[in-house]
């Protein structure tokens, strides 16, 4: 019997993790997605979009505070998923590809913007808000992983 309860205790507080990943990946989606709507982020990320194969098109068709927008608007979808993921299971392998894309996505900013990385005191250095994409990455995988069990 104490080797049920000892299991049950340490099943739950595995999922400490899980959510607070969960609700800090979606805090920081529905933050930078609203941002996105001003005009000091829209022109903050225009060197990032503009200089990558896959969405430097995107200027072409929009202003840069539109690009702005729909950048915003897709991050504000993904947060939304992955809160309804926590109801809806089904959902989880679809807010798992929107977080991978999204990440993977702005991770490949780093080698496609001019400029990103400099030497200080003989040091590779870059943009380091950048680099804890990795780590949201890593939790799209895992949100998938979960998804197939």
């Amino acid at each position: 019997m104490h080797f049920i309860t000892q299991t049950k205790n340490s099943a739950s507080s595995s999922q400490w993790g899980f959510y607070i990943s969960t609700f800090g990946v979606v805090f920081i989606l529905l933050w930078l997605g609203i941002f996105k709507f001003t005009p000091t982020e829209a022109t903050a990320i225009k060197p990032l979009i503009a200089n990558h194969l896959l969405s430097s098109w995107l200027y072409k068709l929009w202003s840069e505070q539109t690009v702005s927008n729909i950048v915003g608007i897709v991050e504000i979808a993904v947060a939304i998923l992955i809160l309804l993921s926590l109801k809806f299971k089904q959902l989880r392998r679809y807010a798992g590809i929107g977080v991978c894309i999204i990440f993977t996505m702005t991770l490949s900013y780093l080698f496609t913007t001019p400029n990103m990385f400099k030497h200080v005191d003989g040091v590779p250095v870059t943009d380091f808000f950048i680099l804890k994409d990795i780590l949201f990455l890593g939790f799209g995988i895992s949100l998938l992983q979960s998804a197939k069990k």
